[in-house]
């Protein structure tokens, strides 16, 4: 047991179990309260109710985690690729049912010409990682990336039940919306969304601001993938199934929508509450009806071939009705990241909220930290 953490920010009365939960989540931590950080930001009908923090941003204890802090969310930021992609459909530039070889004609080599923008946002397009081996860095090389990507069949029927796509789906993604909107994902998500409504998110986060990120302590073991095989190697384990042979500040300033978005509990709670309420942003309408139910509507659902659950998928985005790990109604949706974060909406409820934290675990959905805080959110509402 450790000391329980001085918890700053706002947590009204009625939530007072919210605020039990998140102090627990560090006194009942094996590591001291310095090793360890987290912000837990909760919305309701597009109004920030809770946005509690705690704990120190850097390895060495020293630095307090602030309300200005950013923290790596990894795949959480996928639910944010997920809001872009809804967004070019909004607009006209994309279709949730286009064949991506109409906009991206090489993208329709070795079988893939059928494969459409909703099947690759639910994974389903049989790209989960590469069929032979590629050293680490080519991540920080977006063209090889794709030229590889483009070129790869399927490692398994497009359409045919779904494959987890850790971070392939980001640069393809990433290429789509490019094709269709003219920008990439993170300068469309500044200038549209971070910039007009004062939401601290980016996807490459320029070296200036690397000074606010708060530093990670990994997970004491490795995620439980069930039985390996090659899907699984392609994905998670085969030595260039993820970035490396960088810096953290290339890391950083990389734009992979998939998994490297930085920001705050805060502002990630604020951007899903366009799926909360009916495509609203502090007044503004976003999204409409017919695109919110193209964007959340299941897809696919079934056992995973990469991730060992049975996922419900929508455009980007997890489904609640199958998972049960996004509080009790079935139609919210969201997404999990590496570690423990995650930011979900319940348009249910008018709820959306988001949890980053330093102290990372190897749950790859559900993480007990965050269930816990969200089990006490509804709770109070």
């Amino acid at each position: 047991m450790t000391d329980t953490p001085a918890i700053h920010g706002v947590c009204p009365p009625r939530f007072d179990a919210v605020r039990d939960a998140f102090a627990r989540n560090f006194t009942d931590a094996p590591e001291g309260l310095n090793e360890q950080a987290a912000r837990f930001s909760v919305c309701v009908e597009g109004e920030t109710v809770i946005d509690v923090w705690a704990g120190r941003a850097d390895a060495a204890g020293t630095t307090p985690f602030g309300p200005d802090t950013l923290t790596p969310v990894f795949s959480t930021g996928k639910a944010v690729m997920a809001l872009l992609i809804a967004w070019a459909v909004e607009r006209g530039k994309l279709a949730y049912e286009e064949k991506i070889a109409d906009l991206w004609p090489g993208f329709g080599q070795a079988g893939k010409d059928k494969i459409t923008v909703g099947q690759l946002l639910s994974h389903q397009a049989g790209l989960p990682g590469f069929d032979s081996p590629a050293e680490p860095d080519i991540w920080f090389q977006p063209q090889a990336v794709l030229d590889r990507l483009a070129a790869q069949a399927p490692m398994w029927p497009p359409g045919e039940g779904s494959g987890y796509h850790p971070i392939t789906v980001g640069f393809l993604a990433n290429e789509v919306f490019r094709r269709a909107d003219g920008r990439s994902m993170g300068r469309a998500l500044r200038e549209d969304f971070a910039n007009p409504f004062g939401l601290d998110l980016w996807i490459g986060l320029p070296e200036a601001e690397h000074g606010r990120v708060a530093q990670l302590k990994k997970p004491s073991a490795p995620p439980d993938l069930g039985e390996i095989d090659a899907i699984k190697r392609a994905a998670f384990l085969d030595r260039g199934s993820a970035p490396g042979g960088r810096g953290s500040t290339d890391w950083r300033m990389a734009e992979i929508p998939s998994a490297n978005l930085h920001g705050t509990a805060l502002a990630l709670a604020r951007i899903m509450a366009i799926f909360a309420n009916g495509g609203r942003l502090d007044g503004r309408q976003m999204l409409s009806a017919p695109v919110l139910t193209q964007a959340m509507r299941e897809r696919v659902w079934g056992r995973d071939r990469v991730v060992p659950f049975d996922i419900s998928w929508g455009a980007g985005l997890m489904r609640n009705k199958r998972l049960k790990v996004l509080g009790p109604n079935p139609d919210a949706v969201g997404h999990y990241g590496w570690g423990g974060s995650c930011a979900f909406a319940d348009p249910a409820a008018r709820v959306s909220a988001a949890y980053v934290m330093t102290r990372q675990s190897p749950h790859l959905i559900g993480d007990p930290r965050a269930l816990a805080l969200i089990n006490a959110l509804y709770a109070g509402l």
